[in-house]
């Protein structure tokens, strides 16, 4: 078995003072959690069965958990190299206000980067209620709604175990073993900050109490977690944009003039903006906006946690065991103001002529504003009652940043009896879990009709739009007309009044349940060669719901022409259910004194899309009593999601990468490369097959003393027929297949991508579906040539217009997408030294990617992500601790390894602004520097009470830059938090 302590490390002072980690676990600890290990081990059914050494197996165990100085399972389990690796795991550093986003205040645990869907989440061996709010469309297990004080250990098996546990196994199995047992008191408090000059406290307290109670045992726990943010403007290293080149062309509060409604061709700049105009590759002066004004690292949660253990023996034979926690979250998210589009969502919004005349030495005739030295063109538009207006467009965003707030409840019951008969060991459970998450936008949204009625004087003093008749506009009895507002006017009290009265809130709430019932038995199957074949039987019945409701005006409905009432908003529909069955058989066999065999099958059946029969195989080979040799194949699945299953109509955004494909790169970026980003609807999709993977595991122990252990294990895993859209391959599509373009809105029930037939170019208006190849047909033709369509196109409207005029709303199907491949090995070398005066622990753990492919976006092209963004090759932790008596301190160091920067999918203007910074290599590349930070802590057992220190990132190294992201770091791999410090205290009583 391999034992494993997150980092632990010793930081002595003249004052006797250290700083925190995480420490190797006591003998005391290491032996009473082999003993519980052998009874029942994540990876197996069979009890009974020593299973040491035969399964690559990570334990976190009590002591490691108290010595981390950890404050949360995602600051527990963030180091450790099975779980790092692409963007699988994250925190809330991912948070943000959009249905694109990670839910606010909730995290996910991925192991070997192949997504937080494919890892599944257990609490005592059974499952877990996913979020209800999905993370994109994929389904998690919310950690954070898991109470760390009610943990005794943790286990980690990072292989393929659908023959075992079933779907979403697939990278492996997290299993949160509760206390139980307990029979005494303890109130744990602690308080965590940084040492910067910035409030990013964490205060934690914690009561756990056991007691022989109706003849059996019960453990009570209650916690409570109070967490500040952190913001980009509260570091040095993220409060300027790492690039003067990374800005938006839409400023907040102060907008520009939209560069089609210049006579120069030019975006215009108005007076008033807050930080120095920028210069951009057009040579114009623009406001801009750099997103780390506004950019959380980390949002800030509440949360409260109770929950009981009972346990009794009922007779010799039968055990009651029931376990019952609710958990609630309350935390905040923000994601950048949003950009003022058009009433239909184009780019640049219209406002009336008479916005400039706040300005001094602002005149006009007939057809033009002189505004300084530039000349504005004046156009037709209509308001939203339809009134025909006159005035120009501008380019902005709002002031206020989107911030949304989310509550999540989280409730779990189990109850399951247990026994032996005839020897047999059985098992049968209940389970109840449901995850009810409510959502409120608090700031920074907006209705789009009210926002234009309010620029056209059309708002009433309720905030309802005026009637009109004519050219006479009305309000309702008892309110008036509010007057013009002005996007132009700032700091005004009687402009921004009328501003609020467009503000929204939309609201979204989200119920995920999970009933269940299992039964399972294990026990001797006969004798055979001087030992017995064992095995594990057992079934399943489950039944799974979601529901994802955004209020309506937060929804795109197809009789509104995809619009969504507010700006910059997307919000997930989709509501699904879904019944499994399963069963499963597990057997051991002795096949010699030295060679056993583990094998496993298990059937799995669903209502929606079908059965599937996963198996698992397993050898152990012990030549020596010090040498242990394993190995292991294992088939594993992932139903999709009940989000993918039931998505009704998704309003997102998503990302193209030019970079990847040059199909897209030439029609739809105009041959500049980098990436993009496109309000799209999703849709689920009922051909959607189960993602499938096979797994390999080998390795072998070695124990050459009784104090030494080291361990090798290679893996791999054959992921296919992963689910997710692909925006890059529906752009790259509609070029060839006329089904998926379309000259405006995707019709109802159709799919594809979106082409603007009205785009507007100052005075000049185009129609991309007017354009003919040299046959005569357009681009609605099957046989129209979109190369010369393209070139016509191009040579026939300005200079600025590079490439095909997307829309807006492209309607694409969730699909199996592709497949991806990972390898690597991981190596662990433990050691203890007795000194008489205590025990030295030395602890080594280092995971290697020998490789990690998959398909290119849009592409059946395989590309190599390790070693590139994200993806870093090594990850090691070290590790010492020490123990003398009722002392224990301990002394560690993390590290990363280097990988290249993300710079292929910048803009020309970002990469020449590189190339002048003298960041790049000869080639062109850059890589992101390695990254060492050193954490460790000390402390003291007293008789009833134990006190401890920890502080992480020593010396306060800053996270590498990364330039190919706007933060300027790495938020997955990296920490921005600095040097960091943790006081704990507990009584026992």
């Amino acid at each position: 078995m391999k034992h494993y302590a997150p980092l632990s490390l010793a930081i002595a002072t003249a004052l006797a003072m250290a700083v925190p980690a995480v420490a190797q676990q006591s003998t005391e600890a290491t032996d009473e959690a082999k003993s519980l290990e052998r009874i029942a081990v994540t990876g197996s059914r069979i009890k009974g069965v020593d299973l040491e050494g035969a399964q690559p197996l990570v334990v976190l165990s009590a002591e490691d958990i108290k010595n981390s100085g950890a404050g949360s399972l995602y600051e527990l389990l963030k180091d450790l190299g099975q779980l790092r690796g692409g963007n699988g795991t994250f925190s809330t550093s991912e948070s943000g206000a959009t249905s694109t986003a990670t839910p606010a205040g909730q995290s996910a645990a991925s192991l070997r980067g192949l997504g937080p869907a494919s890892t599944l989440t257990l609490i005592n061996g059974r499952r877990v209620a996913a979020s209800s709010f999905a993370a994109g469309t994929q389904n998690f297990v919310d950690i954070n709604s898991i109470p760390i004080a009610a943990i005794e250990r943790i286990e980690i098996l990072a292989t393929g175990a659908s023959a075992i546990y079933g779907a979403d196994a697939v990278a492996g199995v997290i299993n949160y073993i509760l206390k139980k047992d307990y029979d005494k008191a303890e109130v744990n408090l602690s308080y965590a900050n940084s040492t910067a000059s910035s409030d990013e406290g964490t205060a934690n307290l914690n009561l756990i109490w056991g007691q022989q109670v109706a003849g059996g045992n019960l453990t009570v726990f209650a916690d409570l977690f109070d967490r500040k943010d952190l913001r980009a403007t509260d570091r040095d290293f993220t409060r300027t944009p790492i690039l003067q080149s990374n800005y938006s062309y839409l400023p907040k509060g102060t907008p520009n003039i939209y560069y089609f409604s210049t006579r120069s061709g030019n975006e215009i700049a108005t007076p008033g903006c807050p930080t120095p105009l920028v210069t951009t590759e057009f040579g114009e002066q623009i406001c801009a906006y750099y997103p780390n004004e506004d950019d959380v690292l980390r949002s800030p949660i509440k949360s409260a946690s109770a929950g009981l253990m009972f346990n009794k023996d009922l007779n010799t034979n039968l055990n009651w065991q029931t376990d019952v926690f609710y958990t609630r979250t309350k935390s905040t998210a923000v994601s950048s103001p949003a950009p003022i589009n058009q009433l239909n969502d184009a780019e640049g919004a219209w406002v009336p002529e008479n916005a400039l005349d706040i300005f001094p030495g602002t005149t006009r005739d007939n057809s033009f504003i002189y505004f300084g030295d530039d000349e504005i063109y004046i156009d037709p538009f209509f308001s939203p009652t339809g009134q025909r207006l006159w005035g120009f467009q501008f380019d902005a965003r709002f002031t206020e940043p989107r911030t949304v707030e989310v509550t999540t409840e989280a409730l779990r019951l189990v109850s399951a009896l247990s026994g032996t008969y005839r020897d047999w060991d059985w098992e049968s459970a209940v389970l109840v879990s449901r995850s009810k998450s409510t959502q409120e936008a608090v700031a920074g949204i907006y209705n789009r009709y009210k926002y234009h009625a309010a620029i056209a004087g059309e708002l009433c003093s309720d905030g309802s739009i005026a009637s009109r008749s004519g050219n006479t506009l009305s309000c309702a009895t008892g309110t008036n007309l509010v007057g013009f507002y002005n996007p132009f006017l700032q700091n005004d009290a009687t402009n921004d009044a009328r501003l609020a009265l467009a503000q929204e809130v939309p609201t979204r709430d989200g119920l995920s349940t999970l009933y269940g019932w299992d039964a399972r038995i294990s026990g001797d199957l006969f004798e055979f060669r001087d030992s017995f074949v064992r095995a594990a039987f057992g079934a399943e019945l489950r039944r799974e719901k979601i529901t994802d409701e955004p209020s309506e005006n937060a929804q795109a409905r197809f009789d509104n022409g995809y619009l969504v009432d507010v700006f910059g908003f997307g919000s997930s529909l989709s509501s699904a259910s879904r019944n499994q069955a399963a069963v499963f058989g597990e057997f051991y066999v002795p096949l010699t004194s030295q060679l056993e065999m583990l094998a496993a099958g298990r059937y799995d059946h669903y209502n929606d899309f079908g059965g599937t029969f996963n198996p698992k195989i397993g050898f152990t080979y012990r030549p020596t009593d010090e040498l242990v040799l394993r190995a292991s194949w294992a088939s594993s699945f992932r139903a999709p999601s009940l989000t993918q299953a039931g998505v009704k109509l998704r309003t997102t955004t998503a990302r193209y990468d030019c970079s990847a494909n040059e199909v897209v790169n030439q029609f739809y970026c105009g041959g500049q490369g980098g990436t993009g980003s496109l309000n799209v609807l999703e849709l689920g999709n009922p051909e959607l097959q189960a993602e499938t993977s096979e797994s390999v595991s080998v390795g072998f122990g070695w124990s050459p003393g009784r104090n030494t252990t080291v361990t090798v294990d290679y893996w791999q895993f054959d992921h296919k027929k992963l689910v997710d859209t692909d925006m890059t391959a529906a752009l790259a599509r509609s070029i060839t297949d006329v089904t998926q373009r379309h000259c405006g809105l995707v019709p109802e029930g159709a799919t594809g991508i979106s082409l603007n037939p009205d785009l507007a170019v100052g005075r000049d208006r185009f129609n991309i579906c007017e354009v003919l190849d040299s046959a005569g047909r357009n681009l609605t033709d099957p046989n129209a040539n979109m190369q010369q369509i393209l070139t016509e196109w191009v040579n026939s409207t300005p200079a600025r217009v590079t490439s095909l005029p997307l829309f807006r709303d492209h309607v694409i199907l969730l699909d199996n997408v592709g497949r991806q491949q990972v390898k690597g090995i991981d190596t662990r070398l433990s050691h203890s030294f007795d000194l008489g005066q205590g025990k030295l622990g030395v602890d080594i753990d280092w995971t290697h990617y020998l490789s990690f492919e998959r398909n290119k976006a849009g592409s059946d092209e395989i590309e190599s992500l390790v070693g590139t963004y994200r993806y870093p090759r090594n990850i090691a932790n070290l590790r010492l601790s020490w123990r003398a008596e009722d002392f224990f301190s301990g002394l560690g160091v993390s590290y990363t390894a280097s990988y290249a920067d993300d710079i292929s999918r910048l803009r020309l203007r970002e990469l020449e602004e590189m190339e002048q910074l003298g960041v790049l290599n000869p080639d062109g590349e850059r890589q992101v520097s390695s990254w060492t930070t050193v954490r460790g802590y000390i402390g003291y057992d007293f008789k009833n009470a134990t006190v401890s220190f920890n502080i992480d990132n020593l010396f306060d190294r800053d996270p590498p830059r990364v330039y190919g992201s706007s933060r300027g770091f790495d938020s997955i791999n990296h920490n921005a938090l600095g040097r960091n410090y943790r006081l704990s205290f507990s009584y026992f009583f």
